[in-house]
């Protein structure tokens, strides 16, 4: 049986007739933090939103915990304890903070060995996401985009997901946010969780990841540890530089 959590072997995604993705093959450790990589269009939030079944045009095999889910239904993948984050939020911005909490919430989940996955309740999520627990009863609408960003993660994770799919977290958000959600990728990795972030910011990303993948228009062009990423200028100038 294989260690990895998530292993993709070439996948391909298409945007009606225009090909996005080509080949695309790489895996998730359990406990790890990943990064897929590249410049704004390389096929990031792409390929996330391939690996949830939101497009209905892609090919290759996608296999979690070890179960083929390429051809199952997004709800179906979710309900498997792979948790999706948007780039683009997608709260529920006429419920409160705790409404939106709760319609997150899912059973608690086990690793294929048996061991328990992190679980998650309201009152933990405010240890990691203080700033939430002073609104719970503030309406999405009423909240920043940073503090939206926050709540969205948190109603992922009350789903107590195994694995995370995190879409740009340091895009379009504060340095302040961006600093908070470093610390939280961090704390949840301690926790067990596994994650795959999309991310173009090579500082953010070697805060918080072990291994990145990086991508140039759809294709995988370099992979190895974030540590080596971060020192090879070269790469970085080549495939990050806008």
């Amino acid at each position: 049986m294989s260690a990895a959590m998530l292993e993709v072997d070439a996948l391909k995604a298409w945007y009606g007739a225009a090909q996005i993705l080509f080949d695309l093959s790489f895996h998730v450790d359990r406990g790890e933090v990943v990064a897929l990589m590249g410049r704004n269009g390389a096929g990031k939030s792409t390929t996330l939103k391939a690996l949830m079944a939101l497009i209905p045009q892609r090919s290759g095999t996608v296999h979690f915990l070890g179960e083929d889910i390429s051809r199952l239904k997004p709800f179906e993948i979710a309900r498997r304890g792979l948790g999706f984050v948007p780039e683009d939020r997608r709260i529920f911005s006429d419920l409160t903070v705790a409404e939106n909490l709760d319609i997150g919430r899912q059973d608690a989940r086990y690793h294929r060995d048996g061991r328990p996955a992190p679980s998650w309740t309201p009152e933990k999520l405010f240890t990691i996401f203080p700033n939430l627990r002073e609104m719970t009863n503030r309406r999405g609408a009423h909240m920043s985009g940073g503090e939206q960003q926050m709540l969205t993660v948190a109603r992922t994770l009350m789903g107590n997901p195994l694995l995370v799919l995190l879409d740009e977290p340091s895009e379009g958000v504060a340095p302040v946010i961006v600093e908070q959600m470093a610390t939280t990728i961090v704390e949840l990795k301690k926790e067990g969780l596994s994650v795959l972030l999309s991310e173009q910011n090579i500082h953010f990303a070697e805060l918080v990841c072990d291994r990145a993948y990086v991508l140039e228009k759809g294709q995988l062009q370099w992979h190895g540890r974030m540590a080596d990423l971060a020192k090879d200028v070269a790469v970085q100038r080549r495939l990050l530089s806008v």
